[in-house]
C-alpha cells in the first residue's frame, strides 16, 4: 500500500494520500499508511463499514468522494474531529476489492474544497489495482505456504506434487514485496529442496558440493522441473523467453548438464530442488 500512496501523490500532485485494509470480522477498516500527513489524527483510525467516506466506500463497494468533506450531505459525520485536525476537505476513497470482497480503501485527499477530476479517479483506480494483484499474490503465496510440506516416507507419488508447489513459489518469490513473507517463501522453497532426507533423491548429509546458481536460475529450472516450456516459464517469472533460455544455458553449465532432464536431475542430486 505505501508503494501504491507514494505512485498516486507523484501521478496527480495530490498532497495527501492514506489507505487501510479491512479487518477480519465485521467490515472494519483501519488506517495504516499515510503519505503527507501533518499529524496523526488518521493514523490507526478504526472506520466501520456504512460510516463516513470511507466506510461507505467499503459498503458499497464503489469509489466515492465529496468536494467539502465537513458540509458534505452525503455521508455520516463519526470522524469530522480527525478529518479537520489534518485540514482535510476534498476526499476520495477508492476500495480495493478482491474476489467480490473489499480488502482495504485508498485514499486522495486536498486541503482546498475543489473538485477531484478524471485523472485523479483514475490514478487512484489503477493505484487500487495494485494493491489488488499485491494481495492476490500475497494470498496465494499464504495458501502455498499452509498447504505445503514433504510427503512422508514410502509416498513417492506425492513428490509430484511437491515440485509444483515449489515451482509456483519460486514463481511467486520475485512478484512479492513484503520481505518478511518473500523470505518466509523462499526458506519454504529450501526445505522442499531438500526435503529433510525424505525424497528419492534428496541429497544425504555430507553428500555431492553444493552448485552456486542464482535465484533466477534456480527459479528456471523449478519452473522446467514442472514441464513448463520456456515461454510458459517465462511468462510465470515475468521475463521474456530468451531471459529464460539465458538462465537455462548458465545453471546447465553450471551443473555439467547437456539437456534441460539433465539440468533437473543434477539439481534435485544436489538438493536445488525436490
Amino acid at each position: 500500500m505505501r508503494g501504491a500512496l507514494i505512485r498516486l501523490r507523484q501521478s496527480t500532485g495530490l498532497p495527501l494520500a492514506f489507505a487501510g485494509l479491512v479487518e477480519p470480522g465485521p467490515g472494519q477498516l483501519r488506517i495504516s499508511e499515510l503519505q503527507g500527513n501533518r499529524t496523526t489524527a488518521l493514523s490507526g483510525l478504526s472506520v466501520h463499514s456504512g460510516n463516513g467516506l470511507g466506510g461507505k466506500t467499503v459498503a458499497l463497494a464503489r469509489p466515492c468522494w465529496v468536494t467539502d468533506y465537513s458540509s458534505s450531505r452525503q455521508i455520516s459525520h463519526e470522524y469530522d474531529a480527525a478529518v479537520a485536525a489534518e485540514g482535510i476537505r476534498s476526499v476520495l476513497a477508492v476500495p480495493v476489492v478482491v474476489r467480490r470482497r473489499v480488502r482495504g480503501v485508498l485514499y486522495g485527499a486536498l486541503r482546498t474544497a475543489l473538485p477531484l477530476g478524471d485523472r485523479t479517479v483514475g490514478a487512484a483506480l489503477e493505484a487500487a489495482r495494485d494493491v489488488e494483484q499485491a494481495l492476490v499474490v500475497r494470498d496465494e503465496a499464504r495458501s502455498l505456504l499452509a498447504t505445503t510440506r514433504a510427503p512422508e516416507h514410502g509416498a513417492p507419488g506425492a513428490w509430484e506434487e511437491v515440485r509444483e508447489a515449489h515451482g509456483a513459489l519460486r514463481a511467486l518469490a520475485p512478484r512479492i514485496e513484503d520481505p518478511e513473507l518473500r523470505e518466509e517463501l523462499l526458506r519454504v522453497c529450501g526445505r522442499l529442496a531438500g526435503g529433510e532426507g525424505t525424497g528419492p533423491e534428496s541429497p544425504t548429509p555430507g553428500g555431492g558440493s553444493r552448485v552456486a546458481l542464482t535465484p533466477r536460475e534456480v527459479d528456471v529450472l523449478a519452473c522446467v522441473a514442472t514441464g513448463a516450456t520456456n515461454a510458459v516459464a517465462a511468462e510465470r517469472l515475468g521475463v521474456r523467453p530468451e531471459t529464460v533460455k539465458a538462465y537455462l544455458r548458465s545453471a546447465m553449465r553450471k551443473l555439467g548438464a547437456h539437456t534441460r532432464l539433465e539440468a533437473v536431475v543434477a539439481a534435485r542430486r544436489v538438493g536445488l530442488l525436490p
